[in-house]
């Protein structure tokens, strides 16, 4: 199984946060999953490439080269590709994988993970996604998707494109009993 992990770049973050990435790194290294993620070497991102070296694991980091020439990649990573953009390095998290997840972030990993939700709703993209809800950090967007569908800017079953997990054990087994979504979600995307 090949996942992609969008996360925080942030080392200022609650220690539970780490703690969750770490031990959803290990349930990735238990399952032989491979990790795609964004190549960062601090933060969530860190944590989670340090664990998953550290224990012999597959990731691959996925960097634009402005970022890698103000050395944000990690330099542990023996699979580190390099984009010209940020479009470019989104669009290459979702080639390939299994499952998309989702971790607490800013501005980079809501805007990952809304895209990717989007996409979703429009076909575009049917795997799997994960929300994991450490100490409710995606609460508030959670409520907010919930009056996304109270005020008919959603259909209520585009609320089924994601699973919402607390705890990183939970992940894998989300994944699996994720609802199936097919291309033709394009036919109910617009609320009419």
């Amino acid at each position: 199984m090949r996942i992609c992990v969008y996360c925080a770049s942030s080392a200022k973050v609650d220690k539970v946060y780490f703690d969750a990435a770490e031990r959803l790194a290990n349930e990735f290294i238990k399952e032989n999953v491979e990790v795609v993620y964004g190549g960062g070497a601090v933060g969530l991102m860190g944590i989670i490439a340090d664990t998953i070296i550290k224990h012999g694991g597959k990731i691959k980091g996925i960097l634009p080269k402005f970022m890698v020439e103000v050395e944000w990649a990690h330099k542990g990573l023996s699979d580190l590709v390099m984009t010209d953009t940020m479009h470019e390095r989104k669009a290459k998290f979702m080639e390939d994988v299994d499952a998309l997840v989702a971790l607490p972030g800013g501005s980079g990993t809501l805007e990952e993970l809304l895209e990717a939700i989007t996409l979703k709703r429009l076909g575009q993209f049917v795997k799997p996604i994960v929300i994991l809800n450490t100490k409710g950090y995606y609460d508030p967007l959670l409520q907010m998707f919930d009056k996304c569908v109270r005020e008919n800017f959603m259909n209520s079953i585009h609320l089924e494109m994601w699973k919402v997990v607390s705890e990183p054990e939970e992940v894998l087994d989300a994944i699996k009993n994720s609802k199936p979504w097919d291309k033709g979600a394009i036919n109910f995307a617009a609320v009419t």
